[in-house]
This record gives C-alpha cells, sequence and structure tokens, in this order.
C-alpha cells in the first residue's frame, strides 16, 4: 500500500543545500550575461558616439593643372608681392595651407626670391619658380622618407642615382670623389634642389651668412643657389626668353619647362586668392 504522504528521503532531499559545483556554474553563468550585457551597451555607446561626430573631409593634395606653353613665348601668372618681415608668418601659413608646400620649404623659397630680389633685382625671379623646380625635384624636400627640419637640413640626405650612362640617365663620372654625393666613380644629384656636384661648388651660396661651406641638404641653402644659377644663366626671368633658359640650362627638356610652368603659375594663383 503506498502512502500518500512524502517520504522521508524525499524530504531529506529537498531540504539539502545546493550542489557547490552547480552554484558555482550558475555564477558563472551569470557573470558571463553580465559581460555580455556590458559588451553590448558599450558597443552601443561607441557607435552613438561616432555616428553623431561631424565627418572630418580629408584635404586634397594639391593639384597643378597642366599648361602646355611653347618654350620661350610665356611666363607664368603672377605670384604677387613679396611678403615683409612683418607679414611673413601669417603669408607662409596661408600659402603652405593652401599649396602644400610644407612651411619650412616655402619659407625657403621666399628667402631665396627676397635676397635675390635685393643683390639682383633685374633678375625678377619668384618664389613660385623656384617653388616649381622644388615641387619636381623632391616634393619640397620630402622624396623618399626624408623631411626638412627646423634648421632647414634635409634627414636623410636625398642623392639622386648614379649617373652611369644606363637608360634614361646621363653618363658622368664622379667630379667630387664622392664628397657630396657619396660616390667616388660616378656623379649623383645631391639634395632637395638635385644639384650635380660640379654645378654646386661653382655657383653654391650660403643663406645664412654665417660662414659655413654651403650644404646642398640644407633648403636654404639649395633654395638660394638655384635663384642664383638661374639668374646667371637666364638674365631677365620675367621676360620669356630669360624665363626658358633659365630653367632649360636647369634641365634641358621642354617638358620639364613645362612642368616647372604649370607649378608655378599654379602657386602663384593660389596665394593670390583672397
Amino acid at each position: 500500500m503506498t502512502d500518500s504522504r512524502t517520504s522521508p528521503l524525499s524530504l531529506l532531499d529537498q531540504e539539502q543545500p545546493p550542489h557547490p559545483e552547480r552554484k558555482s556554474r550558475r555564477g558563472c553563468a551569470i557573470v558571463a550575461m553580465l559581460v555580455v550585457a556590458c559588451l553590448i551597451a558599450v558597443s552601443i555607446w561607441i557607435f552613438d558616439s561616432l555616428s553623431s561626430r561631424p565627418v572630418v573631409p580629408i584635404k586634397p593634395r594639391f593639384e597643378v593643372p597642366a599648361l602646355l606653353p611653347e618654350p620661350r613665348t610665356a611666363i607664368p601668372g603672377e605670384a604677387g608681392a613679396l611678403p615683409s618681415a612683418e607679414t611673413l608668418d601669417a603669408w607662409v601659413a596661408k600659402v603652405s595651407d593652401r599649396t602644400d608646400i610644407p612651411l619650412r620649404a616655402l619659407r625657403a623659397y621666399v628667402n631665396a626670391a627676397t635676397v635675390t630680389a635685393a643683390k639682383t633685382p633685374d633678375c625678377q625671379i619668384t618664389w613660385a619658380t623656384i617653388a616649381g623646380i622644388g615641387r619636381i625635384e623632391s616634393q619640397h624636400g620630402r622624396h623618399g622618407n626624408s623631411d626638412v627640419d627646423a634648421d632647414g637640413d634635409v634627414s636623410p640626405p636625398i642623392i639622386g642615382p648614379a649617373l652611369d650612362g644606363s637608360p634614361g640617365f646621363q653618363k658622368i663620372a664622379d667630379t667630387d670623389k664622392g664628397k657630396l654625393d657619396t660616390d667616388a666613380e660616378w656623379d649623383r644629384a645631391v639634395g632637395p634642389m638635385q644639384f650635380l656636384p660640379a654645378t654646386w661648388k661653382r655657383w653654391s651660396a650660403r643663406a645664412s651668412g654665417d660662414g659655413a661651406a654651403p650644404d646642398p641638404q640644407n633648403i636654404d641653402d639649395a633654395a638660394l643657389t638655384t635663384a642664383r644659377y638661374m639668374c646667371a644663366k637666364g638674365g631677365d626671368l620675367a621676360d620669356p626668353v630669360g624665363w626658358w633658359t633659365a630653367v632649360l640650362t636647369y634641365n634641358n627638356s621642354a617638358a620639364y619647362g613645362r612642368e616647372v610652368f604649370s607649378n608655378a603659375d599654379a602657386y602663384g594663383k593660389a596665394a593670390l586668392k583672397p
């Protein structure tokens, strides 16, 4: 006969505390659920935070329209008056932002044009023409992994390929025993304005006037040497014949001349915008 009451064994089972292992598992499950809930909440917060922020546009690189003037028939457009010492900082900041020319390089180009205007006023070379060459030769001292420091020094030094007569290159044997270009067999163009050692030796100038030897890896010296060299070769660079003569002496290629022309024209227009 079966008793309808609960057996003592059943009562014993009901009154026993939960097994420790079961309790531990339940605790872990609860902790895991809390962690997941927290992660979901944080993810939602991050998403809402980021999506509510305004999108910051990426500034495009300065674009230069390709111009195709016939050599010796035109010069680049106006580049504007050179800034005074009082307005230099503001001018450089404005034009650097508009043209993607680094601040330090732009200062070197303006200084070279300013010094040349004082010493050789008939030359009339513009900062934009110097910058037009700097863009082609080294992206204003940024070729490869190089950069220009506060003193104008380029690091690591910019040294071109060996001029050993390989396809696309001239054949020029070493002229400086590797002093400037570290190559005692073949010459290489050096610095942000890419001078050959022999040309540098003839035309180099020290921008700081501190008595030290001119350094082709210093953008101030290189820019001033570029101005000096071009003025000597072209004479009056406000005249189309003089401008093209100077540029083609720097690199005897009509395509190169048109690229410098395009760069200088675009830089001048950007600087003159209100």
